[in-house]
């Protein structure tokens, strides 16, 4: 009986509705009806728009670098401290976010709780930055921190309640390229509504202004965590649905049973993206001081990452999924961005192309890479493995923050630049490394789609 009941899809089909409850008048109706397929994608976009928040406010100091260094009166260290503490909470936190939703909060009340930390931690920032008190804007991008990585946590949760079994892959490149777009908006708003607030407010007191405004996304992301609470407590009354609860539960001590493929693709992760996410949070005084752009040219070049993997990494997922081959992926992707980042330190060739190429390299390595955790790791262990992963990630952007700040402030940024370099340098060599290792391990993770879905027993994971 058990085993009938895990077989039905989660949002059942039209010729069960004998199972359901008895809807009527407009709750019935298409837009409404949570056995229907347009009120499904209704509820995407809700979904969509949870983390947009997050994502906008988390690089509110790289779209505002230049104003906030001066309107603050800070160095580069500690403009990228704001950085480094929203990474710290997650160090630890990863962990424990998919326990926190499955065992202790539910989905619902989490999202809504990690919202709120978002909300709150956006607030004190700007708060601190409206009494010109760099401490009290640490504290604000650490509450942040504890909230932003949870809440995509909780909304990947979601993802998997409403359409798994579905177009569950479909939805899951939605996310991630949404997610994009709200780090886009922010790189190319956030100065015009400084430089109209300006007209206002001065020095300091407009930039906490403007990060209040930042603030209200915030505010807009935690009405979407209460109105999917509200659309997902009817669902569930309505179809029946019983709790979703993970197998993927988060055990330490799995650990030991990880071999060294893991650690080679955990190498390859933090040393790939420390030299892309505080880059991004540096670019707008780079692209200033070296090509002479203004701020609003400054932050279209800097987002050009963020635009380019928006529509490429839902692409890119689907060839990777289709072609197989995910270390040729990785290793390209590593060579085109050692490429883009040696342009940009030792020529004047317009930015715009590096950062191109740099958007479509990012997009095929988190395409090909974080699938790859699925086939070297156990189902049951995957919570932990890639709990481990995002841990080992978020240190080492906490630290690697810090320092490329301190390397600014005392060499420039053609040292920065090389620093970078040799970050990738080292992914490199872990991703030829893991081809040698799979390579004589059978090749598993570099099989073709058709090899590795003729040959597979499990189910390919796609993250």
């Amino acid at each position: 009986m058990d085993s009938d009941e895990e077989k039905k899809p989660l949002l059942g089909s039209n010729e069960e509705e004998g199972d359901y409850e008895e809807i009527t008048g407009c709750g019935g109706s298409l837009p409404c009806d949570p056995r229907r397929s347009l009120h499904r994608y209704l509820i995407l976009i809700i979904m969509c728009f949870l983390s947009f928040g997050s994502y906008f406010c988390y690089d509110n100091p790289a779209a505002l670098q230049d104003t906030m260094i001066k309107d603050l009166d800070i160095n580069e260290s500690t403009f990228m401290g704001f950085y480094s503490w929203y990474s710290w909470p997650n160090v630890v936190l990863c962990f424990f976010g998919g326990f926190l939703i499955d065992k202790l909060f539910g989905v619902r009340l989490g999202a809504i709780i990690f919202s709120l930390f978002v909300t709150v931690g956006q607030v004190i920032f700007a708060t601190g930055a409206l009494f010109k008190n760099s401490i009290i804007m640490d504290v604000g991008r650490f509450v942040f921190g504890i909230g932003g990585e949870s809440l995509a946590v909780a909304q990947n949760t979601y993802a998997v309640k409403w359409f798994k079994g579905r177009e569950l892959n479909m939805v899951f490149g939605l996310q991630l390229s949404f997610s994009r777009v709200g780090s886009t908006v922010n790189m190319n708003v956030m100065h015009p509504i400084y430089n109209l607030l300006e007209n206002y407010l001065k020095g300091y007191k407009c930039l906490g202004a403007a990060l209040y405004v930042g603030a209200f996304f915030c505010i807009f992301s935690l009405i979407c965590a209460l109105s999917l609470a509200y659309y997902d407590k009817r669902a569930d009354r309505i179809l029946k649905r019983k709790a979703l609860s993970s197998d993927e539960k988060i055990r330490i001590t799995d650990v030991k049973d990880f071999g060294l493929k893991f650690w080679l693709i955990s190498i390859i992760c933090v040393a790939y993206y420390v030299a892309i996410f505080p880059f991004v949070g540096l670019g707008l005084v780079f692209f200033e001081m070296k090509y002479g752009f203004s701020p609003a040219s400054a932050n279209s070049v800097n987002s050009l990452v963020y635009i380019i993997s928006a529509v490429a990494s839902p692409l890119f997922g689907f060839m990777i999924d289709k072609s197989g081959k995910n270390i040729f992926w990785v290793i390209a992707g590593i060579v085109f961005t050692i490429g883009c980042h040696g342009v940009l330190a030792f020529t004047f060739i317009n930015p715009y192309v590096a950062m191109s190429i740099m958007g479509l390299a990012y997009s095929i390595l988190a395409s090909a890479l974080w699938p790859m955790v699925s086939l070297v790791i156990a189902s049951h262990q995957l919570g932990t493995a890639y709990g481990i992963m995002q841990a080992i990630q978020n240190l080492g952007l906490a630290v690697i923050s810090l320092v490329a700040g301190f390397i600014v402030d005392a060499k420039g940024y053609l040292i920065l630049e090389v620093f970078f370099l040799a970050w990738l340098c080292l992914s490199l060599i872990a991703a030829v490394l893991l081809y040698l290792v799979d390579a004589a391990q059978g090749g598993k993770l570099n099989l073709s789609s058709k090899e590795r879905h003729g040959g597979a027993e499990k189910e390919v994971v796609v993250n």
